[in-house]
């Protein structure tokens, strides 16, 4: 009885640290919803490469800040048209509403080539910035802490994009530690898609970078004190948005406050919810274990 007791403790006292970790629970592209397998399970069909923990990615040349927690290929491609609409839905480690609301949101794309992205290496491959969100206003609430409510993240794939086989890469970056350098907590996550249409978009080799690689851990958008003075500008980490991306031109790496044109809202999750519901691809009915923590894994039994 006094072992289950003492057992129980630790588990009780790092609950709140599981749940305000996280990873990305479904994603939207276009019409179509794709829910994304519970980090560590026995994997299904979807277009979200799996990870194996809820745990923040920390340090910016860990190799899993390319697409999370020793992530995998997943078995499927999401089909996309330029301009389509990609409704990222992070929820936390007891699939609730995404936790933290302080930091940017970023995302970017790499082809894949003439293969598809479900047999791709991502590990190496040169991603561009197609789009980047701070603050809603100067000195005001992140964009992130959208997601508290259960809204999605929504991104705008580049209406002029060429087609091909492509990776969307969504990065959440917490920044509630930040103040000292390694207390960034990155968030990235992998939806293998293929991108139809005519368009002639392409970044140029200036504008492609690796991922890690991308980042230092004393860039000012990583190592920053984002309480002390909320009215500083923000500077996002990594390359500009690629030029030819049409309708973000305030979504620069220079300093910035604002959001960028594809920032998510209250809009937004209606529209979300509508092409959720009008899905011509069934969502599977999932049962979602509680996930657990490497820190709480090595207090269990085995």
């Amino acid at each position: 009885m006094i072992t289950a007791i003492l057992l129980s403790l630790p588990l009780v006292s790092f609950l709140p640290v599981v749940s305000a970790h996280g990873w990305l629970g479904s994603v939207t592209v276009g019409t179509q919803t794709f829910v994304g397998n519970v980090p560590n399970a026995s994997p299904t069909g979807t277009v979200i490469r799996q990870i194996d923990d809820v745990d923040p990615v920390k340090g910016a040349s860990n190799a899993f800040l390319n697409c999370g927690q020793n992530a995998q290929l997943a078995s499927d491609v999401a089909e996309a048209n330029p301009g389509d609409t990609v409704a990222f839905t992070w929820v936390n480690g007891d699939d609730g509403p995404w936790v933290h609301n302080a930091g940017p949101m970023q995302t970017y794309m790499t082809s894949c080539g003439s293969q598809s992205c479900s047999s791709f290496d991502s590990s190496t491959a040169s991603w561009f910035k197609i789009q980047e969100q701070g603050r809603i206003t100067p000195g005001g609430d992140w964009a992130m802490s959208l997601m508290n409510t259960g809204a999605p993240a929504n991104v705008t794939i580049p209406s002029n994009i060429a087609p091909g086989n492509y990776i969307i890469r969504h990065e959440l970056i917490a920044l509630q530690i930040a103040q000292t350098e390694g207390g960034a907590e990155f968030y990235p996550a992998c939806v293998q898609l293929k991108v139809g249409g005519t368009g002639t978009g392409t970044p140029s080799e200036d504008e492609l970078v690796q991922l890690p690689g991308a980042y230092s851990d004393t860039d000012p958008g990583i190592l920053v004190d984002v309480y002390s003075n909320p009215d500083a500008d923000y500077v996002f980490p990594g390359p500009a948005v690629a030029a030819f991306v049409s309708g973000n031109t305030t979504a620069t790496s220079s300093p910035s406050a604002g959001a960028s044109s594809a920032t998510i809202s209250s809009s937004a999750v209606a529209s979300s919810s509508t092409a959720s519901s009008a899905s011509c691809k069934k969502r599977r009915d999932v049962v979602r274990p509680r996930t657990l923590s490497r820190v709480m894994k090595n207090l269990v039994p085995q």
